[in-house]
This record gives C-alpha cells, sequence and structure tokens, in this order.
C-alpha cells in the first residue's frame, strides 16, 4: 500500500548529492579539479584520481547518461551551491507583487499612507500594483481617479516607476510600478529618520550628564577643628556644654 505524502525522513533528489562511494553508476563522465573535461571512465578509476588529488568525486548531474561527477572539495562544492540559491534568492524579490488600493475621495492623509507603504515594498525590490476602484456614480467623474493616480506616482517617482500608463479597466484603475535599480534609487526615507534618530540620541547622552551623578561625586568637605587655639578676647569661654557660666563671676575664698 503506498504512502499518500511522504516520510518526515523523505529528502528530495534535488538535495541529495552523492558523494564518492555512494554513486552507483559504473561508468561516469568526470570533470577535473580544474574544471576540463577528462571523458567517460570507470567509478573506480575516478575515485583513485579524486583520492590522488586529496578531494573528493561528486555526482552533479545524477540523470544525465552517464552520470557527471566533478573532482573537487565536498565542503567547497557546497559553499558554493549555497552562495548561488542565495543570490537567486536576491532575484526573486523583483517577482513578488503587493497591491495597495485607493480610491477617487482619499484622505490626504491616508493617501500618504499609502505612498509611504507602497515605498517601502519599492525599497525591498517587489512589485507594486495600484488599483483605484469606482463606486456607484463615481464612474461619472473618472478624471478625479486619474488625477489621484498621477498624484501617487508623482509622489514615488524617485523609487519605482510605472511599466505602463494608467488604464480603466472596468469599474478600476490599474497600474504596475517596478522599483528602480538600486544605484538610482533614493533611499528609504524611514530608514534615514531613524539613523538620524539614532545618532542624536547618542550624541545627547554622551554630552548631558546625570545631576544624581554628579551629587554622589561631590563628596562634602571635611572641616577639622583645632581645640589647642587661644580664645579670642571678649568672646566667652565655653565650660562644659554651657556657653555663658553663670559661676564665671563668682570668686573663690
Amino acid at each position: 500500500m503506498s504512502r499518500p505524502f511522504p516520510s518526515r525522513n523523505f529528502t528530495s533528489s534535488a538535495s541529495f548529492v552523492r558523494v564518492n562511494g555512494k554513486i552507483r553508476a559504473r561508468e561516469v563522465r568526470v570533470i577535473g579539479i580544474d574544471g576540463k573535461q577528462l571523458g567517460v571512465l570507470t567509478l573506480s578509476d575516478a575515485l583513485n584520481q579524486a583520492r590522488a588529488a586529496g578531494v573528493d568525486l561528486v555526482e552533479i548531474a545524477p540523470t544525465a547518461v552517464p552520470p557527471v561527477c566533478r573532482i573537487v572539495d565536498y565542503g567547497k562544492y557546497r559553499y558554493e551551491q549555497a552562495k548561488k540559491e542565495k543570490e537567486s534568492k536576491k532575484h526573486q524579490h523583483a517577482s513578488t507583487v503587493k497591491e495597495v488600493q485607493l480610491s477617487p475621495r482619499i484622505d490626504p492623509h491616508d493617501l500618504g499612507v499609502k505612498t509611504a507603504h507602497a515605498i517601502d515594498f519599492l525599497c525591498e525590490d517587489m512589485k507594486v500594483k495600484v488599483t483605484l476602484k469606482f463606486r456607484g456614480r463615481e464612474m461619472q467623474h473618472t478624471e478625479f481617479g486619474f488625477q489621484v493616480i498621477k498624484k501617487f506616482l508623482e509622489n514615488i517617482a524617485p523609487f519605482g516607476h510605472p511599466d505602463f500608463p494608467p488604464k480603466l479597466i472596468g469599474k478600476g484603475i490599474n497600474v504596475m510600478i517596478s522599483p528602480l535599480p538600486r544605484n538610482k534609487r533614493a533611499k528609504n526615507p524611514r530608514q534615514v529618520e531613524g539613523a538620524e534618530a539614532a545618532e542624536s540620541d547618542s550624541e545627547s547622552e554622551s554630552s548631558d550628564e546625570d545631576p544624581a551623578d554628579e551629587q554622589k561625586n561631590q563628596q562634602p568637605e571635611t572641616v577639622k577643628v583645632d581645640r589647642g587655639t587661644k580664645r579670642e578676647s571678649g568672646a566667652p569661654e565655653k565650660t562644659g556644654d554651657f556657653t555663658n557660666n553663670p559661676f564665671e563671676q563668682i570668686q573663690t575664698k
């Protein structure tokens, strides 16, 4: 009985690569370590050449007849493949399409929010599909919708360009916007504002000091009193804890 779904331990043939002794073909077409074709060799001869070079024999085209193998370090081969996949994923963002919906009577603040979202998408190398829909009697004045679309395109001109002029299709206006190349595209204003705010915060923290820390750093000055000094003329002499001693004027017989 066949399983309707693959098991959890299933690995696709695209990610599985046979190396050295795991290669099953008797004869293989070999590519040398320098990239030159070595012709069709038996599996044992190909393995011997890979061992002599101190590297591995990697099967790169298992569906070919005979299979194509390459004499290369397997770790280096995996690194190159991962790098190619990463580069291909970067170009996949251009195929991603985000949609922004507008209306003929949109508020200026809402239009600014929609424009900011579209700029974020374009700065991430994504396409933006702008759709403006008419409702009821708004179809009698489509020129207001085209004015909104024109203003929207003017706001995002430093970041993207329309693939075709805005078209009225059915009860709406559609236009597709593609991002400009990175060397010709303006920087995202949100990222620029965030970087400037972080720099200003760091400068203010370095220039301003906490008054509580200043009070902690200021230690109270200790005043030393010399008890051996003479008292000044006319000043009452302290006796014990009293400043004015009532028995001072009494003479003892």
